[in-house]
């Protein structure tokens, strides 16, 4: 009778480690399979950028400077704009949502400041619905003008003058 009780329990604990080994090996294919359903999507393959990196060159200090970021829709589905995120407060976005239509171009207004001094470079995101997004950068300079203009020069006022 002890060998049979032995038995059955040996058996009862051999299928429930077998359920448990069956469960994780099932928990690890869906998760896996969800993994691979959850890439997200090839941007580029939706909105066409005419550039994603901008540069202001040299600007001066202090003095607002923007660029119109365009964009074109080249899927064959409407696209929205959920939102766009700037990395600081020097840097404002003005854009609709949308939805724009299959082959439709669009744009972004991005403003920025100019209170930096010397080199900068700043970050947007602009975010689809889909889960989609896309990094937009820009740089440039800041350059201060000088305090006191240029000294006068005596000379230009004898031309003026006649030379005499």
């Amino acid at each position: 009778m002890k060998k049979l009780s032995f038995l059955f329990v040996s058996f009862i604990a051999a299928l429930s480690l077998h359920a448990q080994t069956t469960a994780a090996t099932t928990a690890t294919t869906a998760s896996t399979a969800t993994t691979t359903a959850a890439e997200p999507a090839d941007i580029t393959k939706v909105v066409q950028f005419k550039e994603t990196d901008h540069n202001f060159g040299k600007i001066p200090y202090g003095k607002p400077a923007e660029f119109t970021l365009d964009m074109k829709n080249v899927s064959k589905d409407s696209v929205t704009i959920e939102d766009v995120k700037v990395g600081c407060g020097c840097t404002t976005p003005k854009w609709q949502p949308g939805p724009y239509p299959a082959g439709k171009d669009f744009s972004i207004s991005i403003g920025f400041n100019g209170y930096t001094e010397g080199q900068f470079n700043k970050v947007v995101t602009v975010y689809f619905k889909g889960g989609l997004s896309q990094l937009i950068k820009f740089h440039g300079e800041t350059f201060k003008a000088p305090d006191t203009p240029a000294p006068g020069n005596g000379a230009v006022q004898q031309l003026k003058s006649g030379g005499n």
